[in-house]
């Protein structure tokens, strides 16, 4: 059985948020754990997401936020190889992150590289965190599906989002288009992360 990596954004998720309802719930899944949650350097959290990809034979990721700008980096890397699908929920635009929580950043800028793995992209038409403009965009660039859930602002506690058994039905809608995947070898990239 595929593990199911979950990666959280910025400040991690709290004990309400839907994705710790995931990992109580999945025995598969496993919290990608990362040193500082509020402070995010780019180069920390790739090096702890491809330990967690080394521990595995392949994986799917569910990711929230920063987390998804995080797993859309992973494209270009030979490690993207052992993901088998991607679960991108609320992904953050880094320059209106960068604005809502000055200094807190250090992640570079946005990935535009298509992903080399299937991907399901979830946003919604008020999204603070990234205009449903841009979520359109990336979702595009990044080759992944598109699901605007409407008024869901940032898919977060927040929002009005616990445990979210929706999700549960994309993460099967992923893992059924996963299951007819070509193998696309990856190109690789020189690159500081």
């Amino acid at each position: 059985m595929s593990r199911i990596l979950i990666l959280p954004g910025l400040f991690g998720s709290g004990e309400t948020h839907w994705q710790h309802y995931w990992l109580k719930e999945h025995p598969d899944s496993r919290l990608v754990e990362q040193d500082d949650w509020d402070g995010p350097r780019l180069h920390d959290w790739m090096l702890r997401l491809e330990e967690a990809l080394a521990d595995e034979d392949d994986a799917y990721i569910v990711a929230h936020s920063l987390g998804c700008v995080l797993a859309a980096r992973l494209a270009g890397r030979l490690s993207a190889q052992r993901v088998k699908g991607a679960l991108l929920v609320a992904p953050c635009d880094l320059p209106s992150t960068e604005a809502l929580h000055p200094g807190h950043l250090d992640f570079g800028t946005m990935p535009t590289k298509a992903l080399p793995f299937p991907s399901i992209v979830v946003g919604s038409l008020n999204d603070s965190y990234m205009s449903l403009d841009r979520l359109t965009m990336f979702a595009r660039l990044w080759k992944s599906d598109l699901r605007n859930i409407g008024l869901g602002g940032h898919i977060n506690v927040a929002s009005g989002f616990g445990r979210w058994p929706s999700g549960y039905c994309l993460l099967a809608t992923l893992k059924s288009r996963s299951r007819h995947r070509r193998k696309v070898e990856p190109t690789l990239s020189v690159t500081n992360v």
